[in-house]
């Protein structure tokens, strides 16, 4: 148990080792086996830890897919992405390749699945196969790109909806002639462009590049260059944190207070991911 006492860390005891990463986002967790079924103490530690962090590291944690869906479990439901094959063993882990056939198709900034109506609380991804170079993993901070907008702009997104679009990112994977059958199985979502944490009640900038298509009731014009501006908060580095995967590497990040950006800067190498993602609810 570690008593954390810097001024970057709340001041108490845990069941685990915490080292933050920057002053707002990212903490690596030692100290545990996450291979096994975690006491409730241990899994309200972390979420707390997620909350205040909004990713956590874990390093030599080499689990089973079965440990780690089972490790998932403990924080929620989980979801099944409409991109896992039907027939595939086991539906919760979302198989991530990146090789030949789609190379650099994975850097955008963005929050996962916020076309839902109900967008995911968590994602945790498992390293499976690294490049021996590249293939960084960034997260922002998306509470801290709010809080240091000015007053006037904080007051005029109070109360604005963004239109999030499952085509906007995933359209060009499907042929044209079923994106109708696709809008009508995942229609375009109305969502806060300023959410509040359901659990901190701290606010952040909910829009993405990949996801956000327009925002509700404004012209196209303004509403394409108020977007570009606060998308473009999650690429400033004061707001993110960097990780370099080792094999045994997990990231659990919150997709209600951050957004991610996977580095495409290693072909010809190959990398290969597995993410089990836990179950939101609907942004107010």
């Amino acid at each position: 148990m570690t008593t954390a006492t810097s001024s970057a860390r709340s001041v108490h005891t845990l069941p685990f080792d915490l080292d933050p990463q920057t002053p707002g986002i990212g903490a690596f967790i030692s100290d545990l086996d996450l291979r096994q079924a975690l006491p409730d103490e241990v899994i309200a530690a972390l979420r707390a830890a997620l909350v205040q962090w909004k990713v956590l590291f874990f390093r030599d944690q080499h689990l089973s897919e079965e440990e780690h869906i089972r490790f998932a479990r403990q924080f929620g439901e989980l979801e099944i992405h409409p991109l896992t094959p039907p027939d595939q063993p086991r539906p919760e882990i979302l198989r991530i390749v990146h090789d030949r056939d789609n190379r650099g198709t994975e850097n955008f900034w963005h929050s996962d699945v916020t076309w839902r109506p109900q967008p995911s609380l968590g994602s945790i991804l498992r390293a499976v196969e690294i490049p021996e170079l590249g293939g960084d993993t960034l997260w922002a901070d998306m509470e801290a790109a709010y809080a240091e907008l000015p007053d006037t702009l904080k007051e005029k997104l109070a109360g604005l909806q963004a239109e999030h679009n499952f085509l906007r990112a995933f359209g060009h994977r499907i042929p044209e002639e079923q994106h109708p059958e696709i809008r009508e199985r995942h229609p375009p979502q109305h969502h806060p462009v300023v959410r509040t944490h359901p659990e901190s009640g701290r606010k952040s900038l909910y829009v993405n590049i990949a996801f956000t298509d327009h925002i509700v009731g404004m012209d196209k014009q303004e509403s394409d260059k108020l977007l570009g501006f606060l998308q473009d908060r999650a690429g400033r580095p004061e707001y993110q944190v960097r990780l370099k995967w080792q094999p045994g590497t997990i990231a659990f990040w919150d997709n209600r207070a951050s957004q991610h950006y996977a580095v495409s800067d290693y072909w010809p190498q190959r990398r290969v991911m597995e993410r089990v993602t836990v179950a939101g609810d609907r942004p107010f």
